[in-house]
């Protein structure tokens, strides 16, 4: 009887302290829990939400550096010809400061000499005038870019920095097709088959001689017509500053350095105008120069070119000869661009969930 009514009696304490000890467990179990997510940062080694991906729209402005260009060297352009590019991109973030960019861009290069050129240099101005040359380029660039932040950020996304500095290096692939307007006439008023003013397509005109039977003594002799499709190495700096949670605004300077010096139409040296044969357009887009203003023109000099035909022409420039160059084949071409793009980051809802 002593033995039951003892085991009774433990029973009913142990039943009075179950409540006691399950919630003595359940606090210890909730500050533990509130631990870890007060100090939860994602998953390290950059995985997890510190990995997505954004889609991007940019608009940019490009300016071209070439043979024509108000001054001849590297960094002469001018901003007047300043023009729009629109693009759209995919970024996938690797982890704290790395991200790969792949976008595709469109816009138009132009460059004038009787727009840029200052005709009251003697030195630099009165060349560039005199040849009269200008096209426009419209560029399709496909590109790849590697993005490096200088400020690391080691949480995920919706705690990403709020604005952070960066350098990018990358490789793109462009199609370009150099274009000039058309003049009126030939020079020796010959029928060119199209209207003045029309925007003609340079490149199978070959007017550096590229698809002429050129002598061996000629100066562009072996000179071989360019491809409409390019490379070029993308580089540049930019800052990337956080709008909300998913959004981003990036603006960055960077130039493109291309494999070519075509695309302007313009890298080497004057050709005799006979080499055309009976392509008169070919001729009048070689040589320009007797298209300027009568004041600014001076003593032509004529001469019979090879097809027996007899052209006028300012001294030094539309006949064959060394020192007649039209451009500078020791440079490649290269245009700036300066991009303000927004970037929206793709899955934040789902990760966003995952997070809670």
């Amino acid at each position: 009887m002593k033995k039951l009514f003892f085991g009774a009696l433990c029973l009913a304490f142990l039943l009075a302290s179950a409540p006691e000890a399950e919630a003595q467990f359940n606090r210890k179990a909730i500050k533990r829990n509130n631990k870890r997510i007060a100090s939860y940062r994602g998953k390290k080694g950059g995985f997890g939400n510190k990995v997505y991906n954004a889609v991007g729209l940019s608009v940019s402005a490009l300016n071209y550096y070439g043979d024509i260009a108000p001054r001849p060297n590297r960094v002469s352009t001018d901003i007047s010809f300043t023009r729009p590019a629109l693009g759209l991109s995919l970024t996938h973030r690797f982890g704290p400061r790395y991200s790969l960019m792949g976008q595709f861009m469109y816009g138009t290069l132009r460059g004038s000499d009787a727009e840029s050129a200052d005709k009251a240099d003697a030195e630099n101005g009165v060349y560039r005038y005199q040849r009269n040359l200008a096209f426009r380029n419209r560029i399709k660039e496909l590109s790849v870019a590697a993005y490096f932040d200088l400020f690391e950020n080691d949480a995920t996304y919706i705690s990403r920095v709020k604005w952070t500095p960066y350098l990018y290096i990358g490789l793109a692939g462009f199609h370009h097709n150099p274009q000039a307007q058309a003049p009126a006439a030939g020079l020796n008023g010959e029928n060119l088959g199209v209207a003045a003013g029309t925007w003609v397509d340079l490149k199978p005109l070959g007017t550096e001689g590229q698809n002429a039977n050129l002598e061996s003594t000629d100066v562009n002799f072996g000179i071989k017509p360019y491809s409409n499709f390019q490379f070029a190495i993308p580089f540049g700096i930019g800052a990337r500053f956080r709008i909300n949670e998913v959004m981003d605004l990036w603006a960055d300077l960077g130039f493109r350095y291309t494999f070519t010096d075509y695309l302007d139409d313009v890298s080497q040296n004057y050709v005799d105008l006979g080499v055309f044969g009976t392509n008169n357009l070919a001729r009048a887009m070689s040589y320009r120069g007797n298209e300027l203003p009568a004041s600014d023109i001076p003593a032509l000099i004529p001469y019979t070119a090879r097809n027996g035909e007899t052209y006028s022409t300012i001294p030094g420039y539309g006949r064959e000869h060394q020192d007649n160059m039209r451009g500078s084949k020791s440079d490649k071409d290269i245009y700036m661009v300066t991009t303000i793009r927004l970037t929206y980051i793709l899955g934040a809802t789902m990760h966003k969930a995952k997070f809670r």
